[in-house]
């Protein structure tokens, strides 16, 4: 979280770029391994205009973070992101403009063609840009890969909710569940 792009660090660039794209909250979770990311949080909550929100615990995986992410959430629609994503932020504007204007999306998620992680999640869509499948391996062409930007609803914690009682792991497990 605070290795720096451009000299500021990955989480205080993604904070920022979502309160300039009108998030009236951010909440974030952080582990107790990391005393340096856990201060450097609990600073910025202090001096921060927005109200940011910490969750410190330790998880198994992405999904359960999200999970306890979940519980201090409020109902309704919002944005969710992995702190090592890197993305536009015209991009990323877009994507949170076409999410609030089209309600009938019970998700968004952003996808790339480009491939820059040990173990991807690739995505295959129809003709309509709809997901049909969430993959661990490329089986061909043409195949995007998962970017960590999901706009998701109350439907999805009731899922979350479900993939957790069941004992399901992985951020992908949950996506393939979602569909």
């Amino acid at each position: 979280p605070l290795v720096q792009l451009n000299g500021v660090a990955m989480i205080d660039r993604l904070i920022q770029i979502f309160v300039r794209n009108g998030a009236d909250k951010v909440v974030v979770i952080i582990n107790n391994e990391v005393p340096l990311t856990k201060e450097h949080l609990l600073e910025l909550q202090r001096n921060s205009e927005v109200p940011l929100e910490l969750v410190i615990k330790t998880t198994p995986s992405s999904m359960h973070s999200f999970y306890e992410l979940s519980k201090v959430m409020k109902q309704g629609r919002f944005c969710l992101t992995t702190v090592d994503t890197v993305f536009r932020e015209d991009e990323f504007a877009e994507f949170i403009k076409i999410f609030e204007e089209q309600e009938e999306y019970d998700g968004l998620m952003a996808v790339t063609p480009f491939v820059d992680d040990e173990k991807p999640l690739y995505v295959e869509v129809d003709e309509d840009k709809n997901i049909k499948a969430f993959l661990d391996e490329r089986v061909s062409e043409g195949l995007l890969v998962s970017g960590g930007v999901y706009a998701l609803g109350d439907e999805a914690r009731e899922v979350l909710a479900d993939c957790v009682e069941k004992g399901v792991h992985r951020m992908r497990n949950y996506q393939r569940a979602l569909l």
